[in-house]
Order: structure tokens, then sequence, then C-alpha cells
């Protein structure tokens, strides 16, 4: 099984996810963006969006679309391409 951690293809491996590049465990891991190449604030934010207004969580997909997402303080949530707009109007 193969899946995707900021925009790493990590795999499945004896109930242990591992990236698939360097073999090594996602848990207790950080690694920069794997589309911009930083990392996250000391806030916890993802580089490219810094703190958005009026939102509680998000993410920029790191290079994956669909995986984009962004929740907001009434709890309502985008995806995929209509996040990556709000994200890149609210960043300007």
């Amino acid at each position: 099984m193969i899946d995707y951690l900021n925009g790493y293809p990590i795999v499945l491996k004896d109930d242990q996810w591992y990236y698939e590049d360097t073999k090594t465990p996602t848990v207790g891991s950080s690694r920069p963006c794997g589309h911009c190449g930083k990392g996250k604030t000391k806030e916890g934010h993802d580089s490219c969006l810094g703190t958005l207004p009026d939102v509680v969580n998000a993410c920029c997909g790191h290079g994956i679309e669909d995986a984009a997402y962004v929740i907001f303080c009434d709890g309502s949530t985008i995806r995929g391409e209509e996040a990556k707009r709000v994200q890149e109007r609210r960043h300007d």
C-alpha cells in the first residue's frame, strides 16, 4: 500500500509507515514540504500558507492538489482545487 505524507510517498510494511525513498519510519520524523521544500512554521503551519485568517487548520497538499484542504472556524471544510484557490487568494 502506498500513500503520501507531506508530499512524500510512504509505504506500509509490518504495520509501520516508512518513507519510500529513505526507508526510514515516518513516526518521529519531520521532513520539509515535498513540494516547496520549506519546513513548518514555529506554530506548525505549512510555511507556504503561514497563518490564514478565520481558519482552524489547512494543508497545502504538498504538490497533490486533491490533498489540499481548509477547515474554517465555523467548522466548514473545503478540499482540492477550491481549497487551493482560497489559500492562494488569502496568501497574496
